[in-house]
């Protein structure tokens, strides 16, 4: 874990310090609450290495003006021996510049660490559930998938960073009436493989070739025992089988992107073990849920709309805009009646919840949310709960829309995406963007050799370093850090962008946003890539300089550490960090 030995850290921890200097001093009132304070680079570099907003943060609270409490700060932090200069600027930020041996050793510090660099013990070990994917079981990955997997899959990976225990969780929708649809289409090609001329598939079934195995083995273990047998003979057993198969196929598609769940739940499972009556007889007992009828819905004439009372869960007293029924007029559960009952039981064993949702989901954020808030109260503690919304990716081919549809059979397999471009493609474009904004994923784009293709940009930046460390070996140099001090201004300020990365973990785990990482890699590579290309007019400036062996030992080593954190980064996306290109 990092948090002692990073220079943000540290000076969040001299910040810290100063704070209590000013308490103890009678300055400051006891108490404050400190969260909001932060140390960051300061917007423009010419202004110092490091900004806090600490004097405007507890101003207020504390009664005082921010620029005369930044004062009292700026006297305490200049008696930190690292720090050159504390100025304060504007209504009341502190603008820090740091000796640059603090630099040097945060190098080091990155060469200690290698590939620890970056982990964090924020999380403290609290478990956090991330669900995502949860497509439902009635066929192979698509590209409308993609994206929520990796973005989940890349969540769970930085929480764990950041300190967290992780259940990564698939949610199998195999209850509802897409998993008969399955069953009947799969009954179809059963049919087919035991010679039946099934003809075209009738509308309303599942028309993809991925079945025709399916049946084809059905045919072969039962013959053709069920070939005119009436479907409430045949019907839950085919929905099983395949269920099965499809679970089978959508785990080796995942497992192409480098993604593997520890639990899959199972929304039949979780009916049958009877989780959703427990879930509505506790939410009763707590005046959570009452019997009612719901309003007329708007624009309908009252002829066309029976009132008829069902179970309504008030999800009104927890910001929904109108109660929500959990059972159907049949008695049967309504999808947010099931997944309420489902969140509860993930509730029971992890201090978080986080929801990989795709964007036209969003219409029931609020319900569900609203039920676990009830449900996790009522257990003492409401649970921190977030639904993070994915939006689908428009797929480009010869400027043309691939066409993505289940029942259409047209649609295109996430493996046969991954065959054509590769996994660390997919994985790292997929996080390119916020996953609520809009995405087209360019074939022609995403292989592109150019600083326009982020994953190229990134990658090449370790490949280019790794080739450099190899030319300096073959040429008698190893990186070193014993005269780090020989690196100038241009060398710092590449090991500042380093430095960051750190409270970017950090940042990013708390806001459940690992396109942060991403972002920062590209700006990392940037920076990498703009030094190095100093090198093509000043000699002088180049990694290996053949008449100076102490500074190329510090160059390379340099190099070799930004190397470690390209890769750590990557490492944190799923995505290899490659030798050569």
């Amino acid at each position: 874990m990092t948090d002692a030995k990073t220079l943000y850290a540290a000076f969040s921890g001299h910040i810290a310090a100063a704070l209590d200097a000013l308490e103890a001093a009678g300055t400051l009132p006891a108490g404050l609450n400190r969260a909001a304070i932060t140390v960051e680079p300061p917007r423009d570099p010419s202004h110092g290495d490091l900004a806090t907003n600490a004097a405007m943060v507890l101003a207020k609270p504390a009664g005082t003006n921010p620029r005369a409490l930044a004062d009292a700060l700026v006297g305490e932090l200049s008696k930190v021996p690292s720090v050159l200069s504390a100025e304060i600027a504007g209504p009341g930020f502190i603008n820090l510049r740091v000796d640059p041996a603090a630099w040097t050793a945060e190098l080091r510090a990155i060469g200690q660490l290698a590939g620890d660099y970056g982990r964090s013990a924020m999380g403290g070990g609290s478990v956090v559930n991330v669900e995502y994917v949860s497509a439902n079981p009635t066929g192979p990955m698509h590209m409308g998938h993609c994206r929520g997997a990796v973005v989940g899959d890349a969540l769970a990976s930085l929480l764990e960073w950041a300190g967290h225990k992780v259940i990564r969780e698939y949610y199998v929708n195999d209850a509802g009436g897409q998993v008969d649809v399955l069953a009947r289409s799969v009954h179809l090609r059963y049919r087919e493989a035991l010679g039946e001329a099934v003809g075209a598939i009738p509308e309303g079934l599942y028309p993809g070739e991925y079945l025709v195995p399916v049946g084809q083995a059905l045919a072969a273990e039962f013959g053709g025992t069920y070939a005119a047998a009436p479907e409430s003979e045949w019907l839950v057993l085919f929905r099983t089988r395949a269920v099965a198969a499809m679970l089978a196929e959508i785990k080796a598609d995942l497992a192409l992107l480098g993604i593997q769940h520890d639990l899959f739940s199972s929304e039949a499972e979780l009916q049958a073990a009877g989780k959703p009556a427990e879930a509505e007889k506790w939410l009763r007992a707590h005046d959570l849920v009452y019997d009612g009828q719901l309003e007329a819905p708007k624009g309908k004439q009252l002829e066309d709309w029976e009132p008829v009372e069902l179970p309504l869960f008030r999800s009104t007293r927890f910001g929904d805009d109108q109660d929500r029924p959990i059972r159907k007029s049949d008695g049967s559960w309504t999808y947010f009646g099931a997944d309420m009952a489902y969140h509860f039981q993930k509730a029971q064993t992890a201090d978080a919840l986080v929801d990989i949702w795709g964007a036209d989901h969003a219409g029931t954020v609020k319900r569900i949310k609203a039920a676990v808030a009830a449900l996790t109260q009522g257990e003492g503690k409401e649970k921190p709960f977030e639904v993070k919304l994915v939006q689908m990716v428009q797929l480009l081919k010869g400027g043309q829309p691939f066409k993505m549809s289940k029942r259409a059979g047209n649609f295109v397999t996430l493996a046969d995406v991954v065959e054509m471009v590769g996994k660390d493609v997919v994985r790292f474009t997929m996080l390119t963007r916020k996953p609520e904004a809009q995405m087209d994923f360019d074939f022609d784009k995403v292989v592109e050799a150019s600083k326009d293709n982020p994953v190229f940009y990134v990658q090449y930046a370790h490949a280019r370093i790794r080739s450099t460390l190899r030319k300096a070996a073959a040429e008698g140099f190893a990186p070193a850090d014993c005269d780090l001090e020989l690196l100038g201004p241009e060398e710092l300020d590449l090991i500042k962008v380093a430095a960051q990365f750190p409270r970017l973990v950090e940042a990013a785990a708390a806001a459940r946003e690992p396109h942060r990482i991403a972002f920062y890699l590209y700006d990392l590579a940037g920076a990498f890539h703009s030094y190095w290309n100093l090198g093509n007019d000043r000699p002088e400036k180049r990694f290996i300089v053949a008449q100076d062996a102490r500074l190329t030992g510090a160059r390379l080593y340099l190099a070799a550490q930004i190397g470690q954190l390209v890769k750590n980064g990557l490492a944190i996306l799923g995505v290899e960090a490659v030798e050569e290109m």
